[in-house]
């Protein structure tokens, strides 16, 4: 089965694979030429290979690559502009008191539809990113928040997110993402509240604690009338954290 070791016989060398680079630079000096702009093969005095050569080209198309996005990101500043000009003139007619220094967020955190919960999330994401005071109203834990945005806005059917920022309507999901590709959303957080650095120690950051009269039972007895529905607290048996949560708009 196997070949004597002492077989006169030699079997031809293959070379499975050649392991010798491709690329040949014959010092540093060759990369400063390629990096430099007004570099030309045929003014330099350094010999170069057919490999640096094809690698000259290679700079060459990223110069001129990266000279067109910085021309084309020169033109943006208007159509930001024009955004930013469409969100303040919706926010004219829609407003909010009391929320000069803060962003109102109305969200859901449920995941019944599925797009609106990663909207809600990725919107959330990218305020949190800015450090400034957040007033986040979760329609799905108090039903009341959404007959408060509902008065705000004048309509009966919402979709989720909404934000306010400084007390102006900016609008939803979308809006949000173009205003932070774009650079503008950052600009609407200057002169807004910093966020406070540790987690309420009341509510452990969840904005609701259950209601003292009736324990989150939603129910309450009395001698005269016997059990009746607590009145102080929501649907959940809650209530608004007296540490955290802002009070009603």
């Amino acid at each position: 089965m196997w070949r004597p070791w002492g077989s006169s016989k030699k079997s031809p060398v293959r070379r499975i694979h050649d392991t010798s680079s491709p690329f040949s630079c014959s010092s540093f000096k060759d990369i400063l030429h390629l990096c430099a702009e007004d570099y030309s093969p045929s003014s330099s005095s350094l010999p170069l290979s057919s490999a640096a050569k094809r690698t000259a080209n290679v700079f060459h198309r990223v110069r001129i690559a990266n000279s067109i996005l910085r021309a084309w990101g020169e033109t943006r500043p208007e159509s930001n502009r024009k955004l930013l000009d469409s969100v303040s003139d919706r926010s004219v007619s829609v407003s909010i008191r009391d929320a000069d220094k803060r962003i109102v967020v109305y969200y859901t955190s449920l995941r019944v539809v599925r797009s609106t919960f990663e909207d809600c999330k990725a919107v959330r994401s990218i305020l949190r990113g800015f450090r400034v005071s957040i007033d986040e109203r979760d329609l799905s834990m108090d039903s009341r928040f959404l007959d408060e945005l509902k008065g705000i806005l004048g309509k009966s059917k919402l979709s989720l997110p909404r934000v306010f920022i400084g007390g102006r309507y900016l609008g939803g999901a979308e809006e949000i993402k173009q205003l932070h590709e774009t650079g503008e959303l950052k600009k609407l957080m200057e002169g807004l509240s910093a966020a406070e650095p540790a987690t309420c120690g009341v509510c452990g950051g969840y904005r609701f604690v259950l209601c003292d009269e009736c324990n989150g039972s939603r129910k309450i007895y009395t001698e005269k009338s016997g059990f009746k529905i607590c009145t102080d607290c929501n649907e959940n048996g809650l209530i608004r954290c007296p540490s955290c949560s802002y009070a009603p708009l």
